[in-house]
C-alpha cells in the first residue's frame, strides 16, 4: 500500500476526529482540542494519506523556550497499522521539530506503541498516575536528537 506524508489543516478536521475516536476510543480528543492543533501556529501537523483518505496524524508542539519538544498525538487508523506508517509519522515530526529533546506519552499497555518508540530511540524517564481518562498511567518517553 502506497501512503504519503502531507501537512495536515483544518480541512482535515473531520478526518481527524474520526481517527481520533478510532485509535484513542476513551481518550479521543475534544473538538477544540482538535480545532487547536490544526490551528495553533506553530504545531507540527503532519498526515499519512492513502488515496485521498487520512489513515494517520501526528502532532508536534515545539517548546523553544524549553529546549525540547513533545509529540502530542500519533495515531494510525487500526486496519494500516504495522505498515510503517507510524515510524514514517514520527521520523517526519522528529527531522520538522528540530529541537535536542523530543518527550511523549504513552500507555504502558501500548505495546505497540511502545515498541515504536523504543525503536526509534526513546527511553522512558518518568511516570504519570492517573493521567489518562480512565485513569490509567502514562509513561513519560524521552528522545535526544542532538
Amino acid at each position: 500500500m502506497t501512503y504519503q506524508i502531507r501537512t495536515a489543516s483544518i480541512i482535515d478536521l473531520s478526518s481527524l476526529q474520526k481517527l481520533e475516536r478510532a485509535c484513542f476510543q476513551l481518550d479521543a480528543w475534544s473538538l477544540f482540542d482538535l480545532v487547536a492543533v490544526l490551528t495553533f501556529p506553530d504545531v507540527i501537523r503532519l498526515k499519512a494519506v492513502v488515496g485521498n483518505h487520512m489513515v494517520g496524524f501526528i502532532a508536534g508542539d515545539p517548546r523553544p523556550s524549553e529546549k525540547m519538544a513533545w509529540v502530542a498525538t500519533l495515531g494510525v487508523l487500526p486496519d494500516h497499522q504495522n505498515q510503517g506508517i507510524g515510524k514514517a509519522l514520527l521520523e517526519t515530526c522528529e527531522q520538522r521539530i528540530n529541537h535536542p529533546r523530543i518527550r511523549l506519552c504513552v500507555r504502558p499497555t501500548n505495546l505497540a506503541a511502545l515498541g515504536l518508540y523504543t525503536h526509534a530511540g526513546y527511553q522512558t524517564i518518568d511516570r504519570w498516575e492517573d493521567y489518562y481518562n480512565d485513569k490509567g498511567d502514562a509513561l513519560v518517553m524521552e528522545k535526544i536528537i542532538f
